[in-house]
Formats: structure tokens, C-alpha cells, sequence
């Protein structure tokens, strides 16, 4: 396993980088049905996109969410799939998900365990005042599990647009 991090991967605020094997999981989805990674990797022939997203129905993270829903055949069509991960309980992802019409799953990580041994949960600072969240990120497995690409303290707009141009895909409509 290769890190940039000196805490290695899987290590509490470690960020994972290009060969790591992030920590396997198993997290409820919108509708409570238990999803794990293996699950979400099974049928991804290039791959799964995994995006930690700090809270489901607020502006920038539908922002996101809805950016990814409008590139999701483009993924989708080269072989990757998508899931979402946020602090939120079930009830609000599936809110959002129904609010915002989304093809993939969202995952519950009330605990932020999966957030902090991916690297996506710690220090934020916003408006002065220095806190621990979620940081919004994006990790690309390939199909074997391993970290593809990794990037941290994204912005929520045009994100996906940057993920689908350095994966190599061409851009749709929704560009």
C-alpha cells in the first residue's frame, strides 16, 4: 500500500492516494438496504466513483449531486458506477434523492467512520470559526479496489465535469 500521508491509509484523517486500498465498508443507502463496497464494485468494469458530500439538500451538495446525476450515463457508459457518502440520516438522503431524481445510491455515515479512514472527515475552517467535518471529496476505485484517483477539498460546481475530463471522457450536453 502507497500513501502521501505519514498516518498510512485507513489511519484517521489519512488521505488516500494512487494504489492505496481504502477500508471495505458496509453502509445503509437511502431505502436502509445495507450496502457494502464489494457490492457497489461488483459489475463496475473501470470502476466506482465514490463522492463524500458534507450534507444531502443543501445547495452546493445538490449542486454536486445533480452534476453527477447529469454526467451518470457518461460514467455509467464507460464503465463506472456511482454512490454518494454523507453524514446524513436515511430519511434525508432519501429525501434527496427523490427531490433530485438521482440514478445512483446515497450512503449514510452517521459516525463519519468511513469518512475519517478515507481520509474525507476533518479540520474545516468556514467564516473564521475552525471545525471537524466532512471535506468534500472524490476517490475513484478501479475495479480491483484500489484508489484510481483521489482528490480532496473540491469544489461542489464543476467537479464532476473536472472528474469526467481527467478520466479521459468526452462531455456531453451537460458540460
Amino acid at each position: 500500500m502507497t500513501t502521501t500521508s505519514s498516518q498510512g491509509a485507513g489511519a484517521p484523517g489519512a488521505r488516500l492516494a494512487v494504489g492505496d486500498r481504502p477500508e471495505p465498508f458496509a453502509l445503509p443507502d437511502q431505502t436502509g438496504t445495507t450496502r457494502s463496497l464489494k457490492d457497489l464494485l461488483d459489475g463496475a468494469t473501470r470502476g466506482l466513483i465514490v463522492y463524500f458530500y458534507p450534507q444531502a439538500l443543501t445547495p452546493a451538495c445538490a449542486q454536486q449531486a445533480c452534476d453527477a446525476r447529469d454526467r451518470h450515463e457518461l460514467f455509467l457508459d464507460a464503465g463506472y458506477r456511482i454512490v454518494g457518502v454523507s453524514p446524513d440520516p436515511v430519511e434525508r438522503l432519501a429525501r434527496a434523492v427523490e427531490r433530485d431524481s438521482l440514478p445512483f445510491p446515497l450512503l449514510s455515515d452517521e459516525d463519519h467512520r468511513v469518512a475519517e479512514a478515507w481520509g474525507a472527515w476533518g479540520e474545516k475552517k468556514n467564516c473564521g470559526r475552525t471545525y471537524e467535518g466532512l471535506i468534500r471529496s472524490t476517490v475513484v476505485l478501479g475495479p480491483d479496489g484500489a484508489v484510481t484517483w483521489s482528490r480532496y477539498n473540491v469544489r461542489a460546481k464543476g467537479h464532476m465535469a473536472l472528474l469526467a475530463r481527467e478520466l479521459g471522457l468526452a462531455e456531453g450536453p451537460a458540460a
